[in-house]
């Protein structure tokens, strides 16, 4: 299953093949093109349009209550996965130290 889609043409790892396309690329023999993603230009124009100014717009609308509580939400879900992370290293840490219990006798001269 192909997770990404490439956005420029797949190029020869052989670093012969890499050459010979490249050469074939500068002198016009082949057309380097990206291939068509069928995306409308103007579409995606217009929705990064609409991207840049989404966060400013939604911020203007909200009051200061909510925009706290937004970002105190974030906070939570950031810290949260440092946690748990935090959690489970201490958990395998203690078990680690109950196996490796050694009793220690001194030796009295």
């Amino acid at each position: 299953m192909l997770l990404s889609m490439a956005k420029t043409p797949k190029r020869p790892r052989d670093t012969n093949q890499l050459a010979k396309s490249i050469v074939d690329i500068a002198t016009g023999e082949v057309e380097d093109t990206k291939p068509d993603d069928g995306k409308d230009p103007a579409a995606v124009a217009l929705g990064r349009k609409g991207g840049l100014k989404g966060g400013k717009a939604r911020a203007a609308q909200l009051n200061a209550d909510e925009r706290s509580a937004i970002a105190k939400a974030a906070a939570e879900a950031r810290w949260e996965k440092y946690r748990s992370k935090q959690d489970e290293d201490d958990h395998e840490g203690a078990a680690l130290r109950r196996k490796s219990r050694i009793k220690i006798s001194t030796l009295d001269h």
